[in-house]
């Protein structure tokens, strides 16, 4: 088995290419997990904001990009979207995995916002404040702690769903690892590698996001 493993990842240093794919990997879970929050923040808002126009592109934008699988959505963004344009593989799967994470970031802020006591928003009308201004000095920052496992996990998600990226030949982990199988003929050993890292990182992060909510936890009643 050892001796297997040799041949396999270390001979040629093959190795590398599981590196590689796993920088990759990562690149596009932050790249998209950003792109993500930034578009739920507003979708979020514009969901919550009382304006038919502004609740219905919100709805309609979560609704198309969750009812359809992310691996036809990778498709659909590299072949007929972006095709005519030349841009790069790994540029158009972080724009897909961002705005795909937008959707499921809308519905995670719009929950976490309209979480909220309505007496907290009344309590701030109350006092001479906007509606916006409410929703930025006392809403939100109650919000952002109550939405941060979801989030957290939205992430996680995010970096388990970059094995599709191989579908248009993004050199992330999975289509490293499945370099490797063609080259050495050999399925398992580089598979259950990148198996294996990705239990690693999702295991690893749920750690460490957990230790995060706990401290925070003990900090609000500190």
């Amino acid at each position: 088995m050892i001796q297997s493993f040799i041949d396999t990842m270390i001979a040629g240093q093959r190795y590398m290419l599981i590196v590689q794919g796993l920088g990759v990997t990562i690149l596009i879970a932050i790249c998209a997990i950003l792109i993500g929050t930034v578009i739920g923040f507003l979708l979020a808002l514009m969901k919550v904001s009382g304006n038919k126009l502004l609740k219905g592109i919100a709805e309609v934008y979560t609704t198309v990009l969750r009812g359809i699988p992310l691996a036809t959505q990778l498709m659909i963004f590299y072949f007929v979207i972006f095709a005519p344009l030349g841009l790069n593989r790994l540029l158009v799967a972080i724009l897909a995995y961002g705005f795909n994470s937008g959707a499921y970031c809308t519905e995670i802020f719009r929950a976490g916002i309209q979480g909220i006591d309505p007496g907290q928003t009344e309590a701030g009308r109350s006092l001479g404040l906007s509606q916006w201004q409410t929703i930025f000095k006392i809403v939100l920052p109650q919000a952002v702690k109550a939405v941060l496992p979801t989030y957290t996990s939205e992430f996680i998600v995010l970096i388990k769903e970059t094995s599709v990226a191989s579908f248009i030949a993004v050199m992330d982990m999975t289509k490293a690892g499945d370099m490797i199988r063609n080259a050495t003929y050999n399925a398992w050993i580089p598979l259950l590698t990148c198996a294996a890292i990705y239990l690693v990182l999702t295991v690893g992060l749920t750690k460490l996001f957990g230790l995060f909510e706990k401290r925070m936890a003990k900090s609000d009643r500190s």
